[in-house]
């Protein structure tokens, strides 16, 4: 056990650079054909620009290795933003990256579970607010360019523009539940990855940035931010040694989020079923009358098991649940690799639990939980009953756990039946739209005290 904070850091330091995948060498342009007819830009970068991203920081935000606080740099806006520009643009055009800019300082954030398993908490990197503005100039660029020539598959709602959890839950079960209101059987596959941020291969990720179309120019300053990486963790006042990052894309980074859709796009390649992800959360499903229709259902895992292999990613089979629904269903077994996956009576789908029976009552039960001890807590640590009081606090605290997708899984107006979902003959979009509040006036027992 460890108990000193020194200790700590280098305990999870060196957990969080254990998942990391092998280091390739080092990333040449030429070794990943950005020679071969890819265009290249001239980057510009404008004074105007740099100033206005430096006037909308946050200065409340941390700084990176470099100790350049945000609040100085806001302050500064206008005197350094020049000086700025001119690093920025002569940075993208030779695809050099300062090293301090390739430098985190790793926050570990706990997730869930026993908090001295290290396994339960997740690497958030600090990094440069300078480099952090020039990849937002960047990340703009590779944005347009993805929309522009719709790169990325439909099937993906997470970090793209216009989607979300509630249009990735909504389509999702749209069909789900059309299939099961026709009286077919459906079984779902919930996918979840092992460090799937941690583990991008940078080679292969090099590869799908060019196949992608981006130009030569910002393929080359990826590459070179991605390379030889290094992190320390922190843990109150105390820091570990440094480590090489030899495999991933920084979480808490601008850029992680579109790099890491870019490498997973190709997921969907040769499925037969529908999928859809929000990120690395993955679902799978279709019918599954027949036997033959179960065997597609496993052969498209499998097709997943190979990519995960091809592309140096891992699943954990421990996490990866089957949901069946519809009435018939036979409860088919499936396997992806030579493990068989557990079957599931409820999960957990993007904050909304989701049972066999597509009923709802689970879900309502435990936001009016959570909201009722949110609300226990207000009415014991606040004496004032003031409107001017307690209204900021149940629309801050409260409030957002009854407003979370509930188009989804709001119950209220609901009609007894199995299920209520989008696409349910039972299911009323009118009755979704309308404020959730109602319904849970009378499940939320403090709320008349507060």
């Amino acid at each position: 056990m460890a108990t000193g904070d020194r200790e700590k850091a280098e305990l999870l330091n060196a957990f969080f650079a254990s998942v990391f995948s092998e280091k390739e060498s080092h990333l040449q342009p030429q070794q990943h054909g950005m020679d071969e007819g890819l265009g290249e830009i001239q980057p510009q970068i404008g004074k105007q620009v740099v100033q206005e991203h430096l006037a909308s920081l946050n200065e409340f935000k941390s700084p990176g290795p470099d100790q350049l606080h945000p609040r100085v740099l806001k302050e500064l806006a206008e005197v350094i933003s020049e000086p700025l520009a001119i690093i920025f643009e002569s940075s993208w055009r030779t695809g050099e990256v300062p090293a301090d800019w390739r430098r985190a300082n790793v926050v570990p954030s706990f997730k869930k579970g026993k908090k001295n398993d290290p396994n339960n908490y997740r690497p958030v990197s600090l990094t440069s607010i300078p480099g952090k503005i020039l990849e937002k100039i960047i990340k703009e660029v590779v944005c347009e360019h993805l929309e522009t020539n719709a790169v990325i598959a439909n099937s993906q709602h997470g970090f793209t523009k216009n989607k979300s959890c509630q249009t990735n839950l909504i389509s999702f079960f749209d069909r789900v539940t059309s299939w099961v209101d026709t009286g077919n059987a459906v079984d779902v596959a919930y996918l979840d990855f092992s460090k799937a941020f941690d583990k991008v291969p940078h080679d292969l990720l090099a590869n799908k940035l060019v196949k992608c179309g981006l130009d030569k120019t910002t393929v080359r300053w990826i590459c070179n931010w991605l390379s030889e990486r290094t992190q320390r963790v922190l843990t109150n006042a105390s820091s570990s040694s440094w480590k090489e990052v030899t495999s991933g894309v920084p979480q808490g980074s601008v850029l992680g989020p579109v790099l890491f859709n870019i490498f997973i796009n190709d997921l969907d390649e040769g499925l037969e079923g529908t999928i859809i992800k929000f990120a690395d959360d993955t679902k799978l499903g279709g019918i599954a009358n027949t036997p033959e229709d179960r065997s597609r259902i496993q052969n498209d895992l499998d097709r997943l098991e190979r990519w995960a292999k091809t592309n140096k990613m891992k699943f954990n089979r421990d996490k990866c649940k089957i949901l069946h629904f519809g009435r018939k269903n036979g409860n088919q077994r499936y396997r992806m690799g030579d493990a068989w996956l557990d079957s599931s009576v409820c999960e957990k789908d993007l904050g909304v639990l989701v049972d066999n029976k597509l009923n709802m009552s689970q879900q309502c039960d435990a936001a009016a939980k959570k909201a009722n001890g949110i609300l226990a807590c207000i009415k014991r640590g606040i004496a004032s009953r003031s409107r001017e009081v307690m209204l900021p606090l149940y629309s801050a605290l409260v409030r957002p756990h009854l407003d979370t997708v509930f188009q989804v899984w709001s119950d209220q107006g609901r009609i007894e039946g199995e299920h209520n979902f989008p696409g349910s003959r039972r299911y009323s979009p009118i009755d979704a739209g309308q404020n959730p509040i109602g319904f849970f006036s009378s499940r939320i027992t403090l709320l008349a005290h507060v």
